[in-house]
């Protein structure tokens, strides 16, 4: 036999091989053929954008093996009950803003955007080389949910709100209808603030119609899609309700076990790409957005240190008294308090400070 012919004949050999693996492979695994609603737009940036990124990235890593199709909010299950629709099975997977189900489980904003915590980068440091991922699985467990949890996309800090007058002491807030989520909204209450729940899609128009004072929602990125800027002109900063908001892809539980560990893999790969890139396209978005407010006429304050100070003050009563009842939400609070702890003294010798004129 010649050596072209001996070639051939081995690379024909192996060919076969390599077919007969990949045959193997996909006999001992389902195709995964996944709906997830979604709870914002999938246009909103560093929000919405990863759920698309998710759908089109699996399909292509997985040769097609591995698909998701993504239903727009309200276009398969509500933006607040995409939980439930994933614990019973109704959906295999839905991306969402799991701070929307604090009411069902305390210790879940936590997961979602800490008042006066930490800061994106950190969140996922804590949440992947830290406890964080493994207890997020324990408390929907504990709570009995049938959900595997992926981190799958983080922001930086919302704005502190969008009013229709000036806010220049906390004594504004009461009264004051608001939309608020998560824990901020309860230390918001706390200040004698009346606040309410709606999606992102609501609020223009109950501002407009003065169903609402005022409002937070997101980064300004977000914000000016949603023209919160047509209706008030005030927008207030820093987000100190929420130095990070984190998305994530919620799996049904009986799904999740039925997956291969490759088709686990490409899920947890893809949705670690798509937390970096939502994180990324927040931050190249929002300075051009924030520059172009003023230029629509409004007025961007920074809240002043001093009233600061009361509010993490109020946050920490809200928090401690959060974790008195509720055993899951001290567990994490505790674990994120004492690597916040840790933290920060690297965070304040080694990031330079926004401008060199300032003190150290």
């Amino acid at each position: 036999m010649s050596v072209a012919k001996r070639f051939t004949a081995v690379a024909g050999a192996l060919a076969l091989g390599s077919a007969l693996v990949a045959g193997a492979t996909g006999a001992q695994a389902e195709q995964i053929r996944w709906k997830m609603p979604i709870a914002f737009p999938s246009d909103l940036p560093g929000l919405g954008t990863p759920s698309k990124f998710v759908e089109k990235r699996l399909k292509q890593i997985s040769g097609g093996q591995t698909q998701v199709r993504v239903f727009e909010p309200g276009k398969l299950v509500p933006p607040f009950d995409i939980l439930q629709a994933v614990d019973s099975g109704k959906v295999s997977a839905g991306y969402t803003w799991i701070g929307y189900d604090q009411g069902k489980i305390p210790a879940i904003p936590l997961f979602a955007a800490t008042p006066f915590g930490l800061k994106p980068w950190a969140f996922t440091a804590w949440y992947y080389y830290g406890p964080g991922h493994e207890m997020l699985q324990e408390v929907y467990a504990n709570k009995g949910y049938n959900v595997h949890a992926q981190l799958c996309g983080i922001i930086g800090p919302e704005t502190a709100g969008w009013y229709s007058s000036p806010i220049e002491s906390l004594e504004d807030y009461k009264g004051m209808k608001i939309r608020f989520a998560g824990l901020g909204g309860k230390i918001l209450e706390k200040l004698g603030a009346s606040v309410t729940m709606m999606p992102g899609g609501e609020l223009y128009q109950a501002l407009q119609q003065g169903t609402i004072d005022a409002t937070e929602f997101s980064m300004p990125a977000i914000d000016q899609n949603l023209g919160f800027n047509e209706v008030v002109k005030y927008n207030l900063f820093p987000g100190w309700h929420q130095p990070f908001t984190a998305q994530y892809m919620l799996i049904n539980g009986d799904d999740w076990k039925a997956a291969s560990d490759m088709q686990k893999a490409q899920i947890k790969t893809t949705c670690t790409a798509a937390t970096m890139r939502g994180l990324a396209e927040g931050e190249y978005k929002n300075p051009k957005v924030l520059a172009g407010f003023r230029d629509k006429g409004v007025t961007q304050s920074l809240i002043p240190r001093k009233t600061l100070a009361k509010l993490q003050e109020t946050a920490d009563e809200v928090l401690a008294t959060e974790a008195e009842n509720d055993e899951d939400f001290a567990r994490v609070y505790e674990s994120q308090q004492k690597f916040q702890e840790l933290y920060q003294e690297w965070e304040r010798r080694a990031y330079l400070p926004p401008t060199l004129g300032e003190n150290n």
